[in-house]
């Protein structure tokens, strides 16, 4: 297939060439299947093949795009589409900037974040690895649902600037695993990502949802009093508030315009905890990565965050032409942020409850329908779900109602952080809609906080 596609590509190229044309195009397959649970039973399991091609036409400062869902048989419609291109890009306005145009010196073919056995799993494999996860877990009240999400991901890229072709392909899973109570309404859940089949293990995702049933089960329910607490993100909740740093905090293109909590002469300042150290490495192939960007920049692990101090913006290449800066390797569908962990030795929900503590501790596993409240200060808001606790400094446990933390990320990740833990773990954060675009953020296990305030509690689940 990949012989096929980059064959297509470069007929598509040597037309564009024949006729003058200065064109761009981006190629992008998707092979999605989707298992998904509710009530104890199958309730959805679909598959979609889709071919994205994009075809950018260039004329000086000016450019336009097309964009179709095709089929590889389909080359006449393909060479249609850019003609249209082309003939578009006579009429549009030019940019206030001289775009830069893909040129690749050489080609570059990455397979290594492809596993067939993954990608082609089969639905009798999908079952039964539910069927493991949730093993005797579920009762007349206690009902299970979740998702798997599994498929192969393939962005390819050629131009008429350059013979060379970009082709990556990937192949991913996430599935996430919810037991709720149809009475009580509580609900818990275990996620997991996977890179290769090799990634899989039901019983880990087993284990953690029969230890957060036993305390959902013989813990006592409580709406918990507002004020400040010192709070343990698990890493669904950190990845989430890492994910959110892309849009307000260190991509330059939206800096400039306003829209995040750093600034140009932050760059060389201390503004979060000296604990903190976030890059980006495309070397992890839990992430997903890309070894070059589609300008054909080579991506090389890239500092952001370290000890604290803020290192550097990322730049787009199109953002970099217009602000007149320099690209960065960042013209890609996602990068591959690792947040490095800590030297606290806490790296399980059991070692969590277990290990000795001064005062109350909230535990947060994950952070629902999180979104910005002010860009500039860097405040998000989210809500508490999906297993929280309450660890007494007594030793015992509570299940607390939802809570509800607004908070600058200044603060998440400033001089309150408590400790990190020294294990970190890939947590899924690609999303259903759209094209597909497997993507992962590395963290610590888990990450303590103190004195973050919660500003609404539940007075039930």
């Amino acid at each position: 297939m990949k012989e096929k596609i980059l064959q297509i590509l470069s007929e598509l190229r040597s037309y564009a060439l024949a006729k003058k044309y200065d064109i761009s195009l981006y190629y992008h397959e998707e092979d999605s299947y989707l298992m998904r649970f509710a009530n104890s039973a199958i309730s959805l399991n679909t598959n979609e093949h889709l071919i994205r091609l994009e075809i950018t036409a260039h004329d000086d400062k000016k450019r336009a795009s097309y964009e179709m869902i095709t089929d590889l048989s389909k080359l006449e419609e393909m060479k249609q589409a850019i003609d249209n291109a082309a003939e578009m890009v006579k009429h549009v306005m030019p940019l206030t900037y001289q775009p830069t145009i893909p040129t690749y010196s050489k080609p570059y073919i990455d397979e290594s974040a492809y596993d067939s056995t993954l990608a082609s799993i089969s639905n009798e494999e999908k079952l039964a690895y539910f069927n493991q996860a949730s093993a005797g877990l579920e009762t007349g009240e206690i009902k299970l649902s979740g998702i798997f999400s599994c498929g192969a991901n393939t962005i390819a890229a050629i131009n008429t600037r350059s013979e060379h072709p970009i082709y990556v392909k990937t192949s991913d899973a996430q599935i996430t695993t919810v037991l709720a109570h149809g009475t009580l309404k509580w609900e818990i859940t275990a996620e997991q990502s996977a890179q290769q089949k090799s990634d899989l293990n039901p019983d880990a995702l087993h284990a953690e949802l029969v230890f957060l049933l036993n305390h959902y089960q013989h813990d006592t329910p409580q709406q918990i009093p507002l004020g400040k607490y010192d709070i343990v993100f698990g890493t669904a909740a950190t990845a989430d508030m890492l994910n959110f740093m892309n849009y307000i905090a260190h991509n330059g293109g939206l800096m400039k315009r306003g829209y995040s909590f750093l600034k140009e002469e932050n760059i060389g300042q201390k503004v979060f905890s000296d604990q903190f150290n976030l890059m980006d490495d495309p070397t992890r192939p839990e992430t997903f990565p890309f070894g070059y960007d589609i300008f054909g920049m080579e991506r090389k692990p890239f500092s952001i965050m370290k000890d604290g101090v803020f290192k550097s913006f990322t730049w787009m290449q199109d953002d970099a032409d217009e602000f007149d800066t320099q690209p960065t390797g960042h013209t890609v569908p996602h990068i591959s942020l690792v947040m490095q962990g800590g030297s606290h030795p806490v790296n399980s929900l059991e070692e969590l409850v277990s290990q000795p503590r001064e005062r109350d501790i909230l535990y947060i596993p994950f952070l629902h329908y999180m979104n910005i409240v002010n860009p500039s200060k860097g405040i998000i808001t989210a809500s508490s779900r999906f297993g929280a606790l309450l660890l007494k400094k007594d030793g015992s446990v509570v299940v607390p109602y939802n809570v509800r933390i607004t908070q600058s990320l200044l603060d998440i990740f400033g001089d309150q952080i408590a400790w990190l833990s020294n294990e970190t773990t890939a947590y899924n954060t690609s999303q259903s809609y759209g094209a597909r675009n497997p993507s992962s953020i590395i963290v610590p296990k888990f990450m303590q906080v103190n004195d973050l305030e919660i500003s609404h509690s539940n007075s039930s689940y």
